[in-house]
């Protein structure tokens, strides 16, 4: 069963998106708190994921981040990754607060850069009883590095140098594509397989995703280093799950980080690319995610 469901943010913005609950189990549910990563929204592909875990006995809270989709929020198309986070907290209170919902049964699943701020929300919110990171971010500043040439990293600074000075002075903040399938138009997500994915995905079942976020996102995304939190999240449980062909936020840092977590954890590694685990390794993906939620809050018969 789904419904939709909207609630406001300790700041006053209204986020909204839904509420899954299993058909027949009696309530109050185990439940897993989801949002998605860079830019995207709800529509691409958590319905999938959120049907899983309904399927299984658990409920799931699935919104759009603000500034995106159907969430409110200014400015629009702006992703803020430590906002991102306060704005997990204020929907794991939302859900806390549900009659459906076990208040102490709560779990967080994130991909991509949400898979980062699971890991860092899972160290800082005891909350939270137990975290699935699908192919995380770990490091903004060298993941930058593997995607932006060493030759173009002076002229993306003096981009956001522009940028804040053109704020400053009461402009609207700049916008940057999120992904191209042109080589010479900076974009936020520098990968074929980003441009193949986002826009494919738009056109099949996302319409509300937009190809753009603000200049300042992604200097945000180069100043964030969720990795920091990895050794925090014990004794919550942890699965990662990477993707070995991942090079859009790479396999290797995700790998490197796990080894420094410490127990309980479990590590899938997929044989696929980076968007593959929504796709042709779901099975794998959404399973391992759903298996591990079972084991950790419980399932309602």
């Amino acid at each position: 069963m789904r419904k939709d469901i909207e609630f406001k943010t300790e700041d006053g913005v209204t986020l909204r998106g839904w509420l899954y609950l299993p058909d027949a189990a009696a309530t109050p549910v185990a439940t897993v708190v989801m949002a998605h990563g860079y830019s995207a929204v709800k529509e691409n592909y958590l319905d999938c994921f959120a049907d899983v875990f309904a399927a299984a006995g658990l409920g799931a809270l699935v919104y759009d981040n603000r500034n995106l989709g159907a969430s409110d929020g200014e400015p629009r198309q702006e992703i803020d990754p430590w906002q991102q986070i306060r704005d997990y907290r204020d929907a794991i209170t939302f859900a806390s607060n549900l009659a459906e919902v076990d208040e102490n049964r709560i779990g967080v699943w994130g991909s991509s850069y949400s898979g980062a701020h699971a890991l860092v929300v899972g160290a800082i919110d005891r909350r939270v009883k137990c975290v699935a990171s699908q192919v995380p971010l770990i490091s903004g500043h060298r993941n930058a590095r593997r995607l932006i040439r060493a030759d173009a990293i002076a002229a993306v600074q003096a981009m956001f140098n522009e940028d804040r000075r053109a704020r400053f002075e009461g402009n609207p903040p700049a916008m940057i594509p999120v992904v191209s399938n042109d080589p010479n138009i900076p974009c936020a997500l520098p990968t074929q397989d980003a441009y193949d994915w986002m826009t494919e995905t738009a056109a099949k079942r996302a319409p509300a995703w937009k190809n753009e976020v603000t200049l300042r996102s992604l200097e945000m995304f180069l100043e964030y280093e969720p990795g920091a939190y990895i050794t925090y999240l014990s004794p919550t449980p942890l699965l990662m799950v990477v993707a070995a062909g991942d090079h859009l936020t790479v396999a290797d840092e995700a790998l490197a980080a796990y080894e420094q977590a410490l127990q309980p954890k479990k590590l899938v590694l997929l044989q696929g690319g980076h968007f593959d685990a929504y796709i042709e390794d779901f099975d794998a993906a959404s399973g391992a995610a759903c298996d591990w939620f079972v084991e950790h809050l419980g399932a309602n018969p």
